[in-house]
């Protein structure tokens, strides 16, 4: 009876262990950093397809969309909320289809944003850019997904170099960054937004391939942005693999590993 009295016992701690370790994960995960796998080249060559960081929360509060889920229902609006810098690189909830999305804020409410022949103006002053070579990458498929990067030389065979023109972008207040342009496209021109009260303007870094607030709000589109769906701040970049799997050793970048973002 002694031992299975013992072995009920035993399987109760274990379980109570587990039980613990989620509601601490989940505790970590709604109040302080999310985990973040970066599945496309959006944002490059500021974040590449396969890059993992975590989320810092609490750069801005929290609202319904810091729990898994949106589960948070009970936050009206913004709990110690903070505003988000230009500038910032930034994971919000996207407004209609409930994805997670990462792109960098270039517009505070009240700005006038726009695209005119792929130099972006803010409040009608141009955001300097100067030129910083190229960025190169090998043309093949990239991350679980698989999807291979759009390139400036058209007609890359598999294993070749895919090139992209690299700008360094200065945005009003002083933030500099990269920025990519791969083509002339639609986005490169585009009419003056103007973002809204308690809204924001996003776009990728990888400027003609990301679906981004130039784009009207649909399942698709972004547009402009609630801050209560603003997740969090992307403050650094942890790991990252060129691979399907963070288990293939061989493909790590060592020389990403908890990078700064800016």
């Amino acid at each position: 009876m002694a031992d299975k009295a013992e072995e009920k016992g035993g399987i109760v701690e274990t379980i109570k262990t587990v039980v613990y370790a989620l509601l601490i994960a989940g505790a970590f995960r709604t109040l302080l950093f999310q985990p973040f796998w970066i599945p496309s080249g959006s944002m490059k060559d500021t974040l590449l397809v396969g890059d993992f960081l975590f989320v810092n929360k609490m750069a801005y509060g929290y609202s319904q969309y810091s729990c898994p889920f949106a589960m948070c229902k009970f936050i009206d609006g913004r709990w110690m909320g903070s505003e988000p810098e230009r500038g910032d690189v930034a994971v919000f909830r996207h407004p209609v289809n409930g994805a997670d999305f990462i792109k960098r804020l270039v517009g505070l409410p009240g700005d006038q944003v726009q695209m005119r022949d792929s130099v972006l103006y803010i409040n009608g002053e141009e955001a300097p850019q100067e030129d910083a070579g190229t960025f190169v990458e090998t043309y093949e498929p990239q991350g679980s997904i698989g999807n291979t990067p759009q390139c400036q030389n058209p007609g890359v065979a598999l294993g070749n170099d895919c090139v992209k023109t690299r700008k360094i972008e200065t945005l009003p207040g002083g933030v500099s960054h990269s920025i990519l342009d791969v083509r002339t496209s639609r986005l490169d021109n585009t009419p003056v937004f103007t973002v809204p009260e308690g809204h924001y303007f996003f776009m990728g870094d990888n400027r003609d391939n990301s679906t981004d607030s130039r784009v009207p709000q649909t399942s698709m589109g972004v547009g402009f942005v609630p801050f209560e769906n603003l997740i969090g701040r992307a403050d650094r970049v942890m790991f990252s693999s060129a691979g399907k799997s963070m288990l293939y050793f061989w493909t790590w970048r060592g020389d990403r590993f908890f990078e700064k973002i800016e």
